[in-house]
């Protein structure tokens, strides 16, 4: 399985950007896609995740200004970011939770990573 992410980039505060992630190779019917950032001297961090049945989950900062959503026909996930805020200026990176089984862990891999930057 590898991942593709694109779509960052340099914006002003309030402005908007879509980042989009396709997913290719051997993907199982039950899987989960995810956008996680990295800031400079910080931690990885959920940003959202997004079930192969479209059930999303939001970390509490991004609530109301991203959005995230899947096309399972094009395997690809996208990350609408709007209203951004300097703080959200990160290395993007896209996550992908292969299922073959319910019962097993899932395989996981990532994208190569993308970098958003806001000013002020």
């Amino acid at each position: 399985v590898q991942l593709q992410a694109c779509g960052g980039g340099l914006v002003q505060a309030g402005g908007s950007l879509r980042l989009s992630c396709a997913v290719s190779g051997n993907i199982f019917r039950v899987n989960n896609m995810g956008w996680y950032r990295q800031a400079p001297g910080k931690q990885r961090d959920l940003v959202a995740t997004i079930t192969s049945d479209s059930a999303t989950n939001y970390a509490d900062s991004v609530k109301g200004r991203f959005t995230i959503s899947r096309d399972n026909a094009k395997n690809t996930m996208y990350l609408q970011m709007n209203s951004l805020k300097p703080e959200d200026t990160a290395v993007y990176y896209c996550n992908f939770k292969n299922y073959r089984s319910m019962n097993l862990r899932p395989s996981e891999y990532w994208g190569q990573g993308t970098q958003v930057t806001v000013s002020s």
